[in-house]
């Protein structure tokens, strides 16, 4: 862990520890500025920023975030750890292309709601406890669709609240670190299936 001093987004303190990839592949801009579904997680303790260039366009990217789901097209990242070893697809299954707001999307013992679905542009996933005022447990991870040069700039944002004894240190020391490692691990792969997949 290093230290940093620079301009971050609302609810992050100037000075901070940088956790291992916390703004992997994000540029300073795309730290800074607002991400679709931030105000979901308001009052979020956790903030990070990944992000990657995908040679595709928006349209051809969005299918394989929108079918991702344990039991669906996995999450294309270490399936031994996050899919019981079955393989992440490969491949878009139209079957599971019917994910709107609201549906549910399983991720084993739990589920994530599809929080935000306005393809081709922003898919939001949220976990939230019971206490609409102040839940326990509040998680959002947002996929931005934006327009780039070499096809998409695919701007993840990853917001976390969890109000109990010692969460704050486990975001810090596990769910921060983990979701990282797996999120540039989903991201490399998405990006090299969508960039095969998607027409000259």
């Amino acid at each position: 862990m290093t230290r940093t001093y620079c301009r971050q987004p609302q609810n992050i303190v100037t000075l901070h520890t940088v956790m291992i990839f916390q703004y992997w592949g994000a540029t300073p801009e795309e730290i800074q500025s607002p991400v679709v579904g931030d105000d979901l997680c308001s009052a979020a303790t956790l903030i990070a920023t990944r992000s990657i260039t995908i040679s595709a366009p928006p349209q051809d990217v969005f299918p394989w975030i929108r079918q991702m789901g344990f039991g669906r097209a996995g999450w294309y990242s270490y399936d031994w750890l996050d899919n019981l070893g079955r393989k992440s697809a490969t491949t878009i299954h139209d079957e599971w292309q019917t994910v709107e707001a609201g549906d549910k999307v399983p991720s084993g013992p739990i589920s994530f709601t599809a929080a935000i679905v306005e393809a081709p542009r922003h898919f939001v996933l949220e976990i939230k406890s019971l206490g609409k005022k102040s839940p326990k447990l509040h998680f959002t991870l947002a996929y931005e669709l934006r327009d780039d040069p070499h096809g998409t700039r695919l701007v993840t944002r990853m917001r976390s609240h969890i109000s109990v004894p010692l969460g704050s240190l486990f975001e810090k020391l596990i769910l921060g670190p983990g979701d990282g490692l797996m999120l540039r691990r989903q991201l490399l792969t998405i990006s090299k299936n969508a960039s095969k997949t998607s027409p000259e």
